[in-house]
Parts: C-alpha cells; sequence; structure tokens
C-alpha cells in the first residue's frame, strides 16, 4: 500500500488536515491499464475511486444499443461517489482510456469517515452538485484528445488540422497539432502538452502503422479522415489496444474535393470503421470546418422537432427565427412531420425552399388522400410514398450534408427504432407511418409505425449523439383536435357529400392524437431535457393541411419570442461561441 496525498485535490482543500490523514491510512491505490474495466453498468457501488494519472471513460447503454459516452474522469477527478451516497448500484460502466493509476477507498471506511467527518461529505455534496449541473469539474471532463487518421497519403493532413487550428482559435481555444514527429514523445511529456492546450490533435496517416497505433491509444476519440472517391479496404483500421477503437468512439469524415467521383457510399465507410457518426468536409465549405470545431469542443448545436400532423408546419418558421438570429445547426432529429422538416434543415434547404417544398408536398394536394377500405389501415399510402421521392429521391443518411436521424416505433420489440443509416425516405416513410390511418413499415421482423407512438420528441437520443446544447420546437399540446366533430358524426358518404374527398375525416385527427397518448407524460418529461424549448401558440387541429401560413407565423413568433428574452451570454451559446 502507498500513501496518497488528499491535500493535493482542489475540491478538498477546505477539509481539516486530520480528516485527510484519515483517509490517506484507509487508501490503497492501484494500475488500471488501457481498455480494462473499472466497473460496470449494474454493478453494486463497493468503493470511492480517485485518478492519481491518466484517463477514465464512463458508458452506458442509449436506446439504440450502442454504448453512449457520457464523459471523460481526469486526474483528480473522482468516480462512484453518487452510487455510495445514493446507496445505488452504478448507472454507467467505466473503461480505463489509457494506463491509469487509481485510488480506492472501500465503502465501509467510506461511509465511516463521511458519517464521523461532516466536512468531508459537505465537500463531496458541493462537488457531485458542480458536476450535475455542468460545472468546472463537468467541463474538465470533456474529450479533447482527438486522433485524426489519414486513410489514404494524397489527404493533406496537416493543412486540415490547421483549419480547424484556425476555427478553435476563432472560439479562443489552444490547440495542439502534433504529428509523426511526436511519435518519441514519452507519456509525461504528452501530459504536459495536454494540461497546456484545450484541444490536442495527433496526425497520423495509416501508412504509418507504429505512430497510427500510438495516436489511437492516447486518443479520447478517433476521427478517420477518407476520400470520397475512395473504397475503405478490409480490415480498415490497424489491429490496436486502444479503448477508443475497442468502445468505438470512431467518426467518419469524408473529404470532398469538389467534382470527385464517388467511388463508394459514405455508408460503407462507416460500416467498415464501425464509426458512430459521419461528417463532410467539402471544399470550399467555411461550415463544414465549423461544424467540426463546435463537434471537438462540445459547443454543437443540436435540432430535435416534433411530431404533430399538420401543426409541424410550425417549425418552418420558428428554424427561419433561429436563422434569423444567427443560430446554426449541426445535428439534426425529429419524430413523423418533425423528421420531415429536420431533414430538409439538415439538406441545407434555405427558408424559401424549406417553405416551399412543404407547401408543393402537403398542402397543394394532400398526400393522405388515396382513401381505401381498411385492412391494415385507412390510406393506401402510394401518395406518401411518391411525395418522399420527389423530395428525397434515394439519399443514404450518410450521404446527408449534416448528422441526422429519426425514430420510429417498434411494435414487435416495443421500443424506439433510432434510423441513423439506411436510405432517408424509407427511414422517413417508418417515422410518419401513423397507426390506423398510414400502412405501417415491415423491415424484417419488425413493424414499425410513426415515431411519436413511443418517442415523440426525441430529445434524449440527440444528446447521446453529440455533447453540445440542444434547440427543440414541441407541437404536439393541446387544441389540437376538435370536440364538435365527434358529436353526432355523419357517415363517411355523408362526410364526403359534406367535404369532399382531398380532406381526411374526424377519424384522421383521432388517431393522429391517439397515436403519442400513452406517452404524454413522458413526452413532458422529456422536453425538460431540451436547453432552449419552443412552443408554438396553436389553435389548429392536426389535420388542416391548408393552414400553412397560420402554423408557420406561429412558429416563427414563438421562436422570436423566446431569443428575445434570452440573455446575451445564452444566446452566444446556442451560436456556438460560448
Amino acid at each position: 500500500m502507498a500513501s496518497f496525498r488528499f491535500s493535493r485535490l482542489p475540491f478538498l482543500d477546505r477539509v481539516e488536515g486530520a480528516v485527510l490523514k484519515a483517509i490517506e491510512a484507509e487508501v490503497e491505490w492501484f494500475c488500471l491499464p488501457a481498455g480494462a474495466t473499472l466497473f460496470s453498468e449494474g454493478d453494486e457501488a463497493d468503493a470511492f475511486y480517485l485518478v492519481r494519472s491518466g484517463a477514465l471513460a464512463a458508458f452506458r447503454t442509449a436506446a439504440d444499443g450502442r454504448a453512449e459516452l457520457i464523459g471523460h474522469i481526469r486526474q483528480g477527478e473522482p468516480i462512484g461517489e453518487m452510487a455510495l451516497v445514493e446507496e445505488r448500484r452504478h448507472s454507467a460502466s467505466v473503461y480505463a482510456l489509457r494506463d491509469s493509476e487509481l485510488v480506492r477507498l472501500p465503502k465501509p471506511a467510506f461511509e465511516t469517515l463521511t458519517r464521523k467527518h461532516p466536512s468531508l461529505m459537505r465537500e463531496l455534496a458541493r462537488m457531485m452538485m458542480f458536476r450535475l449541473r455542468g460545472g468546472s469539474m463537468r467541463q474538465r471532463s470533456d474529450p479533447k484528445i482527438f486522433a485524426l487518421i489519414a486513410t489514404s497519403p494524397t489527404i493533406d493532413l496537416e493543412y486540415r488540422a490547421r483549419e480547424l487550428e484556425k476555427a478553435l482559435g476563432a472560439m479562443g481555444l489552444t490547440t495542439a497539432v502534433l504529428t509523426e514527429d511526436a511519435a518519441g514523445l514519452s507519456g509525461q511529456r504528452f501530459d504536459v502538452v495536454e494540461s497546456r492546450h484545450d484541444i490536442v490533435l495527433l496526425c497520423a496517416r495509416m501508412s504509418d502503422i507504429e505512430w497510427t497505433q500510438r495516436a489511437m491509444a492516447r486518443a479520447d476519440r478517433i476521427w478517420l479522415l477518407a476520400r470520397a472517391d475512395a473504397r475503405p479496404s478490409t480490415p480498415l483500421l490497424p489491429e490496436s489496444p486502444s479503448p477508443a477503437a475497442r468502445l468505438k468512439l470512431i467518426d467518419v469524415v469524408m473529404v470532398h474535393h469538389g467534382g470527385d467521383r464517388a467511388a463508394a457510399r459514405p455508408q460503407e465507410w462507416v460500416e467498415a470503421a464501425e464509426a458512430a457518426r459521419c461528417f463532410h468536409w467539402r471544399q470550399g465549405h467555411r461550415e463544414d470546418v465549423q461544424t467540426l470545431a463546435r463537434t471537438l469542443t462540445g459547443r454543437s448545436v443540436g435540432l430535435v422537432l416534433s411530431g404533430g400532423g399538420s401543426r409541424a408546419y410550425a417549425h418552418v418558421g420558428a428554424v427561419r427565427a433561429l436563422r434569423d438570429a444567427k443560430i446554426s445547426f449541426d445535428f439534426y432529429c425529429g419524430a413523423s412531420m418533425g423528421a420531415i422538416v429536420a431533414a430538409g434543415v439538415a439538406l441545407g434547404w434555405e427558408d424559401s425552399e424549406l417553405e416551399d417544398r412543404m407547401r408543393a408536398a402537403f398542402v397543394t394536394s394532400n398526400p393522405l388522400s388515396d382513401w381505401t377500405l381498411p385492412v391494415v389501415s385507412l390510406i393506401k399510402g402510394a401518395k406518401v410514398d411518391k411525395r418522399l421521392e420527389e423530395h428525397f429521391g434515394d439519399l443514404d443518411i450518410a450521404d446527408m450534408p449534416r448528422p441526422f436521424f429519426c425514430v420510429s416505433s417498434d411494435l414487435t420489440l416495443g421500443a424506439v427504432r433510432v434510423h441513423r443509416t439506411g436510405r432517408l425516405r424509407d427511414a422517413l416513410r417508418a417515422s410518419l407511418a401513423i397507426p390506423g390511418l398510414l400502412p405501417p413499415v415491415v423491415d424484417g421482423d419488425s413493424v414499425l409505425v410513426d415515431g411519436a407512438v413511443f418517442n415523440n420528441f426525441p430529445v434524449t437520443e440527440l444528446r447521446s449523439f453529440h455533447r453540445g446544447p440542444n434547440i427543440g420546437s414541441d407541437v404536439k399540446r393541446t387544441n389540437s383536435i376538435c370536440a364538435a366533430d365527434f358529436v353526432d358524426p355523419p357517415g363517411f358518404f355523408g362526410w364526403a357529400m359534406r367535404h369532399g374527398l382531398s380532406d381526411p375525416p374526424p377519424i384522421a385527427s383521432l388517431l393522429l392524437r391517439a397515436a403519442p397518448a400513452g406517452t404524454l407524460d413522458q413526452h413532458a418529461a422529456t422536453r425538460d431535457a431540451a436547453d432552449l424549448l419552443i412552443l408554438p401558440e396553436l389553435d389548429m387541429d392536426l389535420r388542416e393541411w391548408r393552414r400553412f401560413d397560420d402554423a408557420v407565423e406561429a412558429g416563427y413568433e414563438a421562436a422570436t419570442k423566446m431569443i428575445k428574452a434570452m440573455e446575451p451570454e445564452d444566446l452566444a451559446r446556442f451560436r456556438g461561441g460560448a
């Protein structure tokens, strides 16, 4: 057993010396090699840990089954204290990102010391609240070392790194760019470089296996740069004990030089690397560099849009107001009709194009009008399929210039399906499949319906996709269905004679409203996960497809009002500059 000086830890600097000596007499230190597990999600909390040196990362299982990174734990930071204090099992798994030394205080000793010495418990509580509120202790645990791995010798890696360095400098951050010349640096020298900079970029070419493996082993996250006119090799990444590689903390950055002919779909690169996300770096597109820089630093901005039938038109106005306020988005998601709007924004449609396309698809001619005698649905869905093909073609989600996903509801598994890969219009069609109104989408043994059934506002999934703030617009509120339509309603033919066949009958509103009814309480709680929430005031039914202008204006007014009420520092944060 070796001694450890707790007085060196800033969050215990107000604890009495006698208490520190009592702690030091009870602890033991040990080494945890890179890639090793400290404890797993669901394990009993049996000790309090502190990091002497190295770095660890905490993960939990996300809704789509992938490991979701919660945060990094670095030198001087505690681990497992919340589970001990709350007397619960660990809510996340913790792994060593590189060879690390830790200090362990067993549970009985922890309980005895915190009971005997209130000052220790007070400082632990202060530290835990700091972390929960995203204070400086939490900020230090964000990833900061990135391995930029070039898959082709023709990718100008240093140029790319310097472009990122300039973008980060404009945000007031310091960056260290290390190339193969740094291969001989000791671990201690790397620690010094890391401590003196906000971001460290380790640039390696796949042809230099030794340096690539060392960069991967040192990195908190791996960015694989690939030419759009090349094909991935198999296997793509070199064998490496790198925890970042083993835990799939990998992103693909497709490099486009302009005019190049695609040799492989981006999705093929994503699958070959088993990557979590796909970015695009297009020649001459400064906004691509800015998105990458914001993502590196946890300042990326996410947009999440709810479903809500025709009320989702309000999202169009909300997006226009946010853009007018100079807010740019980096990650996009949505459910049902909100997924349609989010996909258009993610594809780079300007405000006028977004409005024109939504009018053409849903206002000029209602695609929900090909009625059929119900066997699985009231509507055939052929017109909806045609509209989706007209506006989104055969584009893959990985082809989109910005990361995007939408959600559907898997009735077979009783779970949310997160669509991050595959053909875009197929994912949108599943997300739109209102039970009873549109036919479900069958994917293998799974029956997929409207995303709103299980999750109409997928902000929790968006939070696991990136680390920055998220802006949401939610239109699934009250006043979305007209009670008078259900008092002594006429028969189908009576309705058709009075209203024609272009407008859906009241049963459409009933199905639209009933789809997410079972999750309203959960939905209300989920909304709180958005950092900025826009709630347009809409006095319209879910099926009033011709009231496009009214809904757009309501969305614009609600977002404008919200923006005007924001403090300057908060607005700067949503602009990616705080």
